[in-house]
């Protein structure tokens, strides 16, 4: 996974299959590919598809990317309050095991501010749910 488009479509199936491929349309079918198969949520739990269990998002970019590539299971699993796809974001955002119920039930309890339309984007999900966590006393220490 060392070619620099790797960068940009993060780990996964469409990532592994277009590997070593440059430009824009090899970018987009890597991307596309990881969101429609929904492996990366797979990929980074189990360590598979060229994903690291350890790995460590290092902008606001990586994690929109995740968001958009994960929205609808992240909806699935903030409507509810548990999930996988729920567990990898509480991982990425730095919210520590202690933390992560609090977190959970955070993300239930307010998940008609945190998806306000059927239309939002990741960028809007990201926004609403640091606004959550800004106004939650317990949590507040996790927005950026």
């Amino acid at each position: 996974m060392g070619t620099a488009h790797a960068e940009n479509t993060g780990c996964g199936l469409g990532t592994m299959v277009w590997d070593g491929q440059s430009g824009i349309a090899p970018q987009v079918l890597a991307v596309t590919t990881n969101g429609i198969s929904g492996n990366q949520t797979f990929g980074i739990t189990s360590g598979t598809l060229g994903c690291s269990q350890d790995g460590v998002v290092e902008s606001s970019e990586k994690l929109a990317m995740f968001t958009g590539s994960n929205i609808d299971a992240l909806a699935r699993d903030m409507a509810t309050g548990e999930g996988e796809s729920l567990h990898v974001l509480a991982d990425l955002m730095g919210i520590e095991d202690a933390d992560k119920p609090a977190f959970f039930a955070m993300t239930r309890d307010n998940f008609e501010q945190i998806f306000r339309s059927n239309d939002v984007t990741a960028e809007d999900v990201l926004a609403a749910l640091n606004d959550t966590l800004a106004d939650d006393a317990a949590l507040s220490r996790y927005a950026a």
